[in-house]
């Protein structure tokens, strides 16, 4: 008796009538392992430089915080550089690497027409980790903003 009972526990007895459920484990798609385990441009720049937009937004739910920050050609108006710097879930952190790497390279405006759902699609985030692609687009705008409000500051003070 207690043979059968055990086969049936771990699934090895004969079928039974009784729909069984599996729970499957949640996996990371890969991308954001990769961005995980080797996140792009982590690090920081000095937020006194003139040329650096600084972006720290956070999401108190979670508890995750997220820097970003741009660097950027004062002549052309395109950024140079980005890097960042987060503490969250791996979702958190493979998001502030790809819109790292996704801003590069790009003119201001143009950078702040990446959405946070663009970013969750190249990631495949579950419904549950898009407030991370959020947190990432908002830290692209909270930088832009910084920089343009330190160019209207040095240019009131020049006048």
């Amino acid at each position: 008796m207690l043979r059968h009972a055990t086969k049936r526990v771990l699934g090895l007895g004969p079928a039974t009538s009784v729909a069984r459920t599996r729970i499957l484990p949640r996996f990371y798609h890969e991308r954001v392992v990769d961005h995980y385990n080797n996140p792009r441009n982590v690090g920081a720049f000095d937020k006194n430089d003139p040329t650096v937009g600084t972006g720290l937004v956070g999401a108190p739910a979670c508890g995750d915080v997220m820097k970003l920050q741009i660097k950027v050609d004062e002549e052309t108006g395109k950024i140079t550089d980005a890097c960042f710097k987060t503490f969250g879930c791996g979702s958190a952190i493979a998001s502030s690497s790809v819109a790292t790497e996704w801003v590069k390279g790009k003119q201001m405006e143009e950078v702040l027409t990446i959405k946070n759902t663009e970013i969750a699609k190249h990631l495949s985030l579950p419904p549950v980790k898009l407030h991370c692609s959020m947190l990432a687009e908002d830290a692209i705008k909270a930088a832009v903003k910084d920089y343009e409000a330190k160019r209207v500051g040095a240019n009131n003070k020049s006048t």
